[in-house]
């Protein structure tokens, strides 16, 4: 998957790691914002291997419409990651217009994630 491939659509991309607690606890946070499909959540794990990856999500429910796979880092570096959690918002343009490092809480996403969603949304229905 590119970033070509995005572009167009405002996200949500979250990176995170089996081996992270903190993204153990912001689990059921996106899960919740999935579940209410105010825009599409993508993951990026960050550093693991692919059986712990199945296993968690197979566990704890997978909140993500894709994700990607950062075996070596190299991706989250793109980004400017410099650990797990991390969670970025993505207009159509592909631009990073906020950026939370740790982990998501319900706070962060009802008062500052999903009212940028819908601005940036809006934004985009306006052309």
């Amino acid at each position: 998957m590119s970033s070509d491939t995005l572009r167009g659509q405002v996200l949500v991309l979250n990176v995170w790691a089996s081996w992270c607690e903190a993204c153990r606890d912001e689990h059921p946070v996106l899960m919740d914002f999935a579940a209410r499909g105010k825009t599409p959540i993508y993951g990026l794990n960050y550093r693991d291997e692919r059986a712990p990856v199945q296993q968690w999500l197979a566990d704890a429910g997978n909140p993500y419409r894709t994700t990607l796979v950062d075996r070596d880092g190299s991706t989250g570096i793109d980004f400017g990651v410099y650990g797990v959690p991390e969670t970025f918002v993505i207009d159509r343009a592909g631009v990073v217009r906020y950026r939370l490092a740790g982990p998501l809480t319900r706070k962060t996403l009802d008062t500052v994630i999903l009212p940028l969603v819908g601005q940036l949304q809006r934004e985009a229905q306006r052309g």
